[in-house]
């Protein structure tokens, strides 16, 4: 299954496609930009460093979705997509190795894990998040999905100072009700009596989620390895940001799908 659907960004009429991995060279492409993003970039200590990929045992049951600058053919963003049946055969979420996630399975409506995604350097003040947004909506909308969860991730700090900081400003923005809260294994380790003023910018990739709509499901949990705090989103579709909505079913009207 493709889509495609192309834009330009601002200064550089950059022509962008989004598209499902259709094959195995595809999906390595999606996990060496992770590689380079998370691994190179951001540090992450990564069992399959050695060979200049991010892959685990979940990739093989998601869905791949890339974006694709056409002019040189690279992908520049990526997203991996787990659904229920997926995660059965695996046995739980990703998201549920770092979260008690039994409030957001109890929901009532079909459920969609988006997890990994990430934007190459060079692409991330363009169109290449909005481009791959509109490949997520277009999968929301053929498969009647009514709940998209996922980790932002956001930076520590010294002392997780930094991710104390974006979370205070995470709390007066965007949170869910106290109903669809999980709880994380393993909390921030910020403690102080001035944590409640610490402020910081949202991250950019969070700062979209919000954007759209979603909302946090309580406090992060730290993920040492990739050396960041993982913030649980929820999106319910039906509170999709209407500005968004009708953007993304523009962008979705000029796709094409193949099966």
């Amino acid at each position: 299954m493709e889509a495609t659907a192309s834009v330009c960004t601002n200064t550089r009429a950059e022509r962008l496609r989004v598209e499902f991995a259709a094959n195995r060279a595809a999906v390595l492409e999606a996990l060496a930009l992770r590689y380079r993003v998370f691994g190179l970039e951001l540090g992450a200590q990564l069992k399959t460093a050695a060979e200049q990929l991010d892959y685990d045992a979940f990739d093989h049951h998601c869905q791949h979705l890339l974006v694709r600058d056409v002019r040189t053919g690279q992908v520049v963003a990526c997203t991996r997509l787990l659904d229920p049946q997926g995660a059965q055969q695996l046995g739980r979420f990703y998201s549920a190795g770092e979260f008690d996630l039994e409030p957001i399975l109890r929901l009532d409506g079909r459920l969609l894990e988006l997890g990994r995604t990430c934007v190459a350097r060079d692409y991330r003040q363009g169109s290449a998040i909005a481009v791959l947004w509109s490949g997520v909506a277009d999968v929301i909308h053929r498969q009647q999905i009514d709940f998209l969860f996922g980790c932002a991730s956001i930076p520590l700090g010294e002392g997780d100072a930094l991710a104390a900081g974006i979370m205070n400003r995470v709390r007066r923005q965007a949170m869910t009700p106290p109903q669809r809260r999980v709880t994380p294994y393993q909390p921030l380790r910020v403690a102080g009596s001035d944590v409640s003023t610490l402020d910081a910018p949202l991250p950019p990739l969070l700062k979209a989620y919000i954007r759209l709509g979603a909302k946090a499901c309580g406090e992060p949990c730290r993920d040492p390895d990739f050396q960041v705090a993982d913030v649980l989103m929820l999106l319910d579709v039906q509170e999709l940001n209407p500005s968004y909505s009708r953007h993304f079913i523009h962008r979705s009207s000029q796709a094409h799908m193949k099966h």
